[in-house]
């Protein structure tokens, strides 16, 4: 009877309406009372028709149901005197029925929640009309002919074509889309030999990182008999005789090996394999016993007399051995290794050769990179020289050998790149080519060959191919120029920014919108960011973020934020090991910029990241769940106590300490996504989203599907959590690399959708 009195003296005060039915609206969601919501909302939309905008809130805040999970709560670990449940356990078991059962009833609620979407068909459309453009790679010379990648559009795989000439037509040389009816396998690997007559190529089914590698002649297309298996994080290198390749392996791995395991690596061994031979009778040419967790890194030189061996034990640092290849000499045992590097403090990458020098791009002594020479006959650490010193600002990202006598060396310059042409002999600077704003994400060039080719991309542009023969000193001329239909770049506008993080630290960032975008806080936001890894994230184009910004009037930021590489190996460090923080402190500050600039609020701002980029949007969300409205985790490391024990997580260690390691646990017990899951003291966590795949090998799913059962857990059951905490698992599919585009496209309209829905937002054709 007391709501009736109200409704009746609300009836005669308009003034006091929007208050009153701000207030009614509250007591209705509290009391989760069908009848009293009810009430409440059509008897004041009676007296106010927009009350329709709060009747479609009240929609979009139904509660999920979400599955019951079994907590073991016995399992208890101790670390370093402190005990730390791990109630979900048993989820890291991929094999298991309980396991599968979860899967399931994840995406049984998943997949209806985002196909509910009433944009979702109009969002796939629109993403499969802009991503149905042509893609090419660079055209690269190997023997007398020109090889280049090919996508007409919507192909999952994109194909490798061979063409005479560059002028004439080309043919497929080869098409993965025919090894599977659904594209799921892709070419991950690949090295021609050195007279062009065999191509060495390692397919990946379903994702993951394992591969098998083949060969095929070149001329007839021929499939030669053996295939190599247990190959992973391998290289190719062919030997110059073109009668074999040197690769990795794991021999002993146990257990299944298509991607779906969780088991460690270890004991990786750098083997010879002949043309024609069954791998059974490759020989094991280096391998580390007393060091179980290395990577064997090898290629021969450029001159094909020298084998380098790099091995690698993390994601940083590297050794350095070398051998000499006499073509008189079969390979047929372990061969005999002179070590150059002797300590994992820094990092090698073989660049080419000068006769006996071996020049090397290196942080040794060089936050920012520069080429060192290393005389293979004379290799004290005294008598290196350098050959291109580090510059005092600009990465040296990297460097190819060309034409001879020079080099091309690609600089980060404030997150964009500098190209520029040097003299093999002396560094010296022969030439800049002219680039807009953007990123060099393809170069083709070889030694022995004077002809190069780079392609670039920006946010607004997806990718112009340029030529240039160095021995007529020419200007580079557009090979192909690519073009997307029913988009017109010249309506958005890109600018870069650079804001002050929590510790006074000035961090670029990236915004892209419409011209004519009005800076009132209307606008919906796309914040991305990785961190970590020294992996730069420079401008590139993304279908996907574009049809967030056409489609939705949206902003896109893209932060660079510490960790990644960006400003050399000081940026690294500065978001690695105990300042981590930085990171997050970063990737939020940067969201507390476009909300006080008048790009967006916080309910209408989205964060996106993947693989330790989903670490850093699952940690966000713990710290600051009142900054964000909806948070997208792809494939992300959720569980920072125990990384280390899955498939390749023990190669992680060297950018985020170990649990093993008691001051390390500290640290990673403070930011760690699964053991930071907390009641908010006001409101509720953001709209979330995790999305991982039954074969990543790379970060297993149990990160993610531990993280979404302990929020659920957490956060599902309170009546304040109105957004969703949701989960997709993908099948046959893997942390990433060579996804075909129709799951890549699926995937980009769930982001999309999931955004749309869960922030209330109006898709605009």
């Amino acid at each position: 009877m007391a709501v009736f009195v109200i409704l009746d003296m609300f009836a005669n005060s308009y003034k006091i309406q929007t208050k009153f039915y701000k207030n009614l609206f509250k007591f209705a969601v509290s009391k989760h009372s069908q009848f009293v919501r009810a009430l409440a909302f059509s008897t004041v939309k009676v007296f106010d028709p927009t009350i329709q905008k709060h009747i479609n809130i009240n929609k979009k805040m139904e509660k999920l149901q979400y599955p019951e999970a079994y907590r073991d709560e016995s399992i208890i670990d101790n670390y370093h005197g402190i005990e730390v449940q791990d109630p979900y356990r048993w989820l890291e078991d991929p094999d298991s029925e309980k396991t599968k059962a979860f899967v399931d009833a994840q995406n049984s609620i998943t997949t209806p929640y985002l196909t509910s979407c009433k944009a979702r068909q109009n969002i796939h459309d629109r993403l499969k009309q802009l991503w149905d453009f042509p893609k090419y790679s660079c055209p690269a010379r190997y023997g007398n002919k020109y090889y280049f990648y090919k996508n007409t559009g919507l192909q999952n795989q994109s194909v490798l074509y061979v063409q005479d000439t560059l002028d004439s037509e080309p043919r497929v040389f080869l098409d993965p889309n025919t090894l599977s009816e659904d594209g799921t396998i892709a070419i991950t690997i690949s090295k021609f030999s050195e007279d062009g007559s065999i191509y060495a190529f390692g397919l990946s089914a379903s994702g993951s990182d394992w591969c098998t590698i083949h060969f095929m002649n070149t001329e007839t297309g021929e499939k030669y008999p053996e295939i190599l298996e247990k190959v992973k994080f391998s290289p190719i290198t062919w030997t110059h005789d073109n009668c074999g390749i040197f690769y990795g392996c794991y021999p002993d791995q146990k257990g299944k090996t298509d991607g779906s395991e969780t088991e460690g690596n270890r004991d990786q061994k750098l083997c010879y394999h002949i043309i024609g031979t069954p791998q059974s009778e490759d020989i094991i040419v280096v391998e580390f016993p007393e060091e179980p967790l290395w990577r064997i890194g090898a290629q021969v030189s450029d001159c094909g007399k020298w084998l380098i061996v790099t091995p690698v034990k993390d994601c940083r640092d590297n050794l350095v051995y070398f051998t000499e290849l006499k073509p008189e000499i079969k390979i047929r045992e372990k061969l005999h290794l002179t070590q150059v590097v002797d300590k994992l403090e820094a990092d090698y990458e073989y660049v080419t050769n000068d006769d006996t020098k071996a020049i090397f791009r290196t942080n040794k002594n060089a936050p920012n990179y520069k080429l060192i020479a290393i005389d293979l006959l004379d290799y004290k650490q005294e008598k290196w020289v350098d050959l291109l010193p580090e510059h005092p600002d600009n990465v040296l990202d990297w460097a190819c050998a060309v034409d001879g006598d020079k080099f091309v060396a690609c600089y980060i310059e404030h997150v964009k790149n500098i190209l520029q042409l040097h003299s093999l002999k002396s560094g010296d600077i022969l030439r800049t080519f002219p680039l807009d704003v953007g990123t060099i994400v393809n170069f083709a060039g070889q030694k022995k060959y004077s002809e190069i080719f780079y392609q670039f991309k920006s946010f607004l542009i997806p990718g112009i191919i340029y030529r240039v023969d160095l021995k007529n000193e020419e200007e580079p001329q557009v090979l192909r120029e690519i073009k997307v239909k029913n988009f017109d770049p010249s309506l958005y506008k890109t600018s870069q920014i650079f804001y002050t993080s929590k510790d006074g630290t000035k961090i670029p960032m990236f915004i892209v919108m419409k011209h004519d975008a009005v800076l009132d806080g209307s606008m919906p936001a796309l914040l991305y960011g990785y961190g970590g890894f020294n992996v730069s994230i420079q401008p590139t184009f993304s279908v996907t973020k574009l049809v967030f910004v056409q489609h939705l009037n949206g902003v896109l930021a893209v932060a660079n934020i510490r960790g990644g590489g960006e400003y050399g190996e000081k940026w690294h460090n500065g978001g690695r090991f105990f300042n981590k923080q930085n990171v997050f402190d970063d990737f939020q500050t940067a969201a507390e910029y476009l909300i006080e600039n008048g790009y967006t609020t916080s309910s209408k701002l989205s964060i996106l990241g993947a693989s330790n980029g989903g670490l850093l949007i699952a940690a966000c969300i713990n710290q600051r769940p009142d900054l964000f409205g909806a948070a997208i985790a792809q494939v992300g490391v959720m569980d920072m106590l125990r990384f280390h024990k899955f498939t390749i997580g023990v190669a992680w260690v060297s950018d985020y300490g170990s649990s093993d390691d008691s001051k390390h646990f500290e640290n990673l017990i403070k930011y760690s996504p699964l053991h930071n899951v907390r009641v908010p003291e006001n409101g509720q966590y953001p709209a979330t989203l995790l999305l991982t795949a039954d074969h990543d090998d790379r970060v297993v799913p149990l990160h993610s599907l531990k993280l979404i059962a302990t929020l659920q857990y957490t956060l599902g059951k309170l009546p304040q959590q109105t957004n969703p905490l949701l989960i997709k698992i993908e099948t046959k599919a893997g942390h990433g690399g060579g996804k075909p585009t129709m799951k890549v496209i699926e995937e980009s309209t769930d982001i999309l959708a999931f955004i749309v829905k869960s922030l209330d937002l109006e898709f605009k054709l």
